[in-house]
């Protein structure tokens, strides 16, 4: 039957907005959940199992908030956490990230194939697995961004620091002939246009937002818990960090002006 059960939707800090806010435009019927962990920023650097930990602690806090269904909105949560989340929660629909190397194969022209990601995604068994079934015929260059997702958590899309940084990770790609552009990690999307400014226009950009609710779109429908509701209802917000500092950061990265709970 048909639920208004709200989705849980969480990452490691503010990037995992970018997947809700893709959620929000195409299912805007649906209530959401957000966790922001963002006392526990990145993920990327911290070991598989401390991110088991924190992935089931906040799997806990929205189930008990009454989830239907929960997106990992984190490409490292993901390759560390989905499997087990699964197993522990069989009957609840979990949907996972994880970085565009199929489409990004299918679409470069040059053979050549850049990957800007946290460390964590990059050293994981999910991503060499990725690889081993979708890279065959392409080159595939990694840049591991130490430093991005800390710009992004303060707002920082455009500055000089985030602007240095970003030119220093894209230019190798380039200059080995990179002509598409995966995002692999859900904070990337806010400093895309700036990357637009340091990249030439035939370069493409992958990201996994859009696709991922497209899947959860049908995931609910063919169990039946599309939400039926009126009006849209505003999302939910809980962090682990400093709720002010969220606050503020949700204005400026999806517009949105909501009170934000401690976690």
């Amino acid at each position: 039957m048909p639920s208004n059960a709200p989705i849980g939707v969480f990452d490691s800090g503010v990037g995992g907005l970018s997947v809700l806010r893709e959620i929000r435009q195409i299912l805007p019927q649906e209530a959401l959940l957000y966790v922001a962990d963002s006392g526990h920023v990145p993920y990327g650097e911290k070991s598989p199992e401390y991110i088991r930990q924190r992935c089931a602690l906040i799997t806990e806090h929205l189930l008990t908030q009454g989830a239907k269904a929960l997106v990992l909105a984190c490409n490292t949560a993901t390759a560390a956490a989905a499997a087990e989340l699964r197993e522990r929660y069989p009957s609840l629909l979990i949907v996972g990230m994880e970085p565009a190397v199929k489409p990004a194969a299918a679409a470069t022209r040059s053979g050549v194939v850049g990957v800007l990601a946290t460390t964590g995604t990059l050293k994981s068994a999910k991503f060499a697995a990725l690889l081993d079934r979708f890279a065959h015929d392409v080159r595939v260059i990694t840049q591991p961004c130490p430093g991005l997702v800390e710009q992004i958590e303060a707002g920082d899309l455009d500055g000089p620091v985030t602007h240095a940084l970003l030119q220093g990770y894209v230019a190798p790609l380039l200059e080995q002939g990179c002509d598409t552009l995966i995002l692999g990690c859900t904070h990337y999307p806010f400093v895309a246009p700036l990357l637009r400014t340091l990249i030439p226009a035939s370069v493409r950009l992958i990201d996994t937002g859009p696709a991922v609710a497209r899947h959860l779109q049908d995931l609910l429908r063919a169990a039946d818990a599309l939400a039926i509701r009126a009006e849209p209802e505003c999302p939910r917000f809980w962090t682990s960090g400093e709720t002010g500092s969220m606050e503020k950061v949700l204005k400026l990265l999806i517009g949105q002006q909501s009170v934000v709970e401690s976690l």
